[in-house]
């Protein structure tokens, strides 16, 4: 893995990103919160509700999607680098982080 994306720098948490997967992330944030943006609007305008959950729901799907791409980001740079160092405390802590998603 190259220096740039690396994933603890200095000792602290940190993860450099690739400009692809910063731009990959950021869609997936805009889009929710143009959505979030969009509900808003509903309430003002006094949206019959079930309209406006249907709205909730494509955000948390959208949200849903952002979880999973960057779920894969970790586990492909740093879970696996933390596994190749040696670092078996990294499969506890990827486990804590599963089931605080999956609340």
């Amino acid at each position: 893995m190259t220096s740039d994306l690396s994933c603890h720098e200095n000792d602290h948490r940190k993860k450099i990103r690739s400009e692809e997967e910063k731009k990959t992330l950021l869609k997936r944030l805009r889009m929710a919160e143009g959505q979030i943006r969009g509900i808003q609007k509903m309430i003002e305008e006094d949206v019959y509700c079930p309209d406006i959950l249907n709205q909730v729901s494509a955000v948390t799907s959208a949200l849903n999607s952002f979880n999973k791409e960057l779920l894969a980001c970790h586990i492909r740079s740093c879970v696996s680098e933390d596994i190749r160092n040696g670092d078996d405390e990294a499969i506890d802590d990827f486990v804590k982080t599963i089931q605080k998603l999956m609340k």
